[in-house]
């Protein structure tokens, strides 16, 4: 979580919503890291999840991402969340909850959907402390 950490503090200095995210392959490797780009990009699908998505399938060749482990700053929206069952991945740790727009527990329990083909497991709170506070400094500043 701490790579993670450093990609929203990345996003952060390039304005951007402050959010990172790392994929660990089944062996424990980092297969991706990146961090919101959605301004940048002028892409409203390049969040930090996303791009790490994209990120590992052209490392592997594969889009099926199985035994990856997602490692990201805040909760992933419906968007990620579609894509994370897409690409198989074994399972989310996400800092701090998005009681906005968080669609793993905040909003909707996206890992166990009753419809989806993949399911997977969830941790939340990891460093949560920090990435919260770098989160509500970042848009303390905007507002003024």
């Amino acid at each position: 979580m701490a790579t993670a950490f450093d990609e929203a503090c990345a996003a952060a200095a390039e304005d951007e919503t402050p959010i990172g995210a790392v994929l660990v392959g089944a062996d424990g490797a980092i297969l991706a890291r990146a961090h919101n780009r959605v301004i940048a990009l002028h892409d409203p699908t390049a969040h930090a999840e996303i791009l790490c998505l994209r990120q590992a399938g052209d490392a592997i060749g594969n889009h099926r991402l199985v035994g990856s482990v997602l490692f990201v700053t805040l909760e992933p929206c419906l968007m990620c969340l579609g894509a994370l069952i897409h690409a198989r991945v074994a399972g989310v740790v996400f800092a701090t909850p998005d009681p906005r727009a968080g669609a793993l527990v905040s909003n909707l329990d996206g890992a166990n959907l009753p419809f989806a083909n993949h399911r997977f497991w969830t941790l939340s709170g990891v460093l949560a402390e920090d990435c919260s506070a770098l989160l509500k400094s970042f848009f303390l500043a905007r507002r003024k």
